[in-house]
């Protein structure tokens, strides 16, 4: 009996190691596309408001066919966008005086056809699980990925934390997080241009107002 059992698990484990190995070489020798336009951060609008610092920008990526294909099979993928403020300082390195992250995740399902996205505040770890804010169905890819691209309004600091006569440097960061893979695609897309989607902007916080954004400030 013993001998059978350990002859079953070796069986598994050579069959999960087999499977796992056929994913990465299928992975590696996919066609690849050609290059496709790099991500860029755009349309950035910082505005003050009774409760906080808000943050609006549209983040334009291209999905290469490859990666769509990845979302057409069931693999979900996970876009982070971190905001970090910092207090510019003549004597000595810029303290960071607030941050803010946001994770996204699309996915297709199958069943109906439909593509999903969950807006979660914050990042997602193992533990952390999905502590979604907003899930939002869409018939196609491209709406999906515009639910995506575009930041409205997204709070980034509260009031307190900004004076209004100090200069800010914001540095805001778009990524798709390549670490939430499963462990087999993670091997296989490793160093692949197709994968790498991400943008950073570093540029002085420039605050308006919520009044006069609302008055014609964001034409």
């Amino acid at each position: 009996m013993v001998f059978i059992t350990h002859s079953l698990k070796n069986a598994a484990l050579k069959a999960i190691a087999h499977f796992l190995l056929m994913v990465c070489v299928c992975l590696l020798w996919a066609p690849r596309s050609s290059a496709a336009a790099p991500t860029e951060i755009t349309q950035l609008r910082t505005e003050r408001a009774e409760d906080g610092v808000y943050l609006s920008a549209i983040v334009r990526f291209d999905v290469p066919a490859v990666v769509e294909d990845a979302l057409l099979k069931g693999i979900a993928l996970f876009f982070v966008v971190e905001a970090d403020i910092y207090r510019d300082r003549w004597y000595w390195t810029d303290p960071r005086v607030t941050s803010a992250a946001r994770t996204l995740r699309l996915a297709y399902q199958p069943l109906t056809g439909r593509w999903r996205v969950n807006i979660v505040s914050g990042l997602i770890t193992s533990s952390s699980g999905l502590r979604a804010t907003l899930n939002q169905n869409y018939e196609t890819l491209p709406e999906a990925l515009s639910a995506i691209q575009r930041l409205t309004r997204w709070k980034i600091a509260e009031a307190s934390e900004v004076e209004p006569d100090a200069a800010y440097t914001l540095d805001l960061n778009f990524r798709l997080d390549l670490s939430q893979l499963p462990r087999p695609f993670q091997i296989g897309v490793a160093g692949q241009r197709d994968w790498t989607i991400s943008a950073q902007l570093k540029d002085r916080l420039r605050l308006t107002s919520a009044a006069s954004s609302s008055t014609g400030g964001g034409k």
